[in-house]
């Protein structure tokens, strides 16, 4: 481990030792959680991305953080994976079907409810689809949080150089409100102190499965 990765101590919101982390994948948590421990906060790990598609890919990332945490013995939680519940959300659509929207005529183009369908699909990395996306998956996290009376929630989407800092805040801060409790959202920025280094050099360490893209269809598509 790197020395000034040894040094980096960080405090939870209220001195708390016990925090919900919700993960992406692997490569993102591996710094974050060993920040962590190395700071005696014990974190429960809440695996929450109805946006990877297919299911080989979201089995794939699954398993490389399952593996990771077990080795580490950190507890870790499978949420509920729907996908047809995050299109929804995400594209903030009707009872429309995706496919429907793809296939719908020229007469129904001035549908507003359609046409603001396309326009989130159409939306770039960082643009309004991304902000609904976090909430869904952090909403997920934080109801859980709150339901087991952890104090504290914080993200392992804000160590991704890909992801607009302020959108995981303002989705995060909705969340953790949302939910009525005294639940806190951890707004750290997981990129400083080393860690960004840190986090290439445990993905090379444990081999890691790893993608540059977030899971989502709409993701991958602007990668190609």
């Amino acid at each position: 481990m790197c020395k000034f990765f040894e040094m980096l101590l960080v405090k939870a919101p209220g001195g708390v030792k016990e925090v919900l982390l919700h993960s992406c994948c692997a490569p993102c948590s591996g710094a974050v959680i060993e920040c962590l421990l190395q700071s005696g906060i014990r974190p429960v790990v809440f695996f929450s991305n109805s946006n990877i598609v297919p299911s080989e890919e979201y089995t794939a990332r699954l398993n490389e953080l399952q593996r990771y945490c077990a080795n580490l013995g950190v507890e870790l939680i499978e949420d509920e994976y729907n996908h047809e519940a995050w299109l929804t959300v995400v594209l903030e659509r009707t009872p429309n079907s995706l496919a429907e929207v793809k296939q719908s005529t020229h007469e129904d183009s001035a549908d507003p409810s359609l046409m603001r369908q396309r326009q989130l699909a159409a939306a770039p990395e960082r643009g309004e689809r991304c902000l609904n996306c976090f909430k869904f998956r952090l909403q997920r996290a934080a109801q859980y949080a709150a339901q087991r009376g952890l104090q504290v929630l914080t993200t392992t989407l804000a160590s991704s150089r890909w992801k607009s800092l302020e959108q995981v805040a303002e989705a995060g801060d909705w969340a953790t409100q949302a939910t009525g409790s005294p639940l806190l959202f951890w707004n750290q920025n997981w990129r400083k102190g080393g860690l960004q280094e840190r986090r290439n050099q445990i993905i090379c360490e444990q081999q890691f499965y790893n993608q540059n893209w977030c899971g989502c269809e709409f993701s991958h598509r602007d990668t190609l």
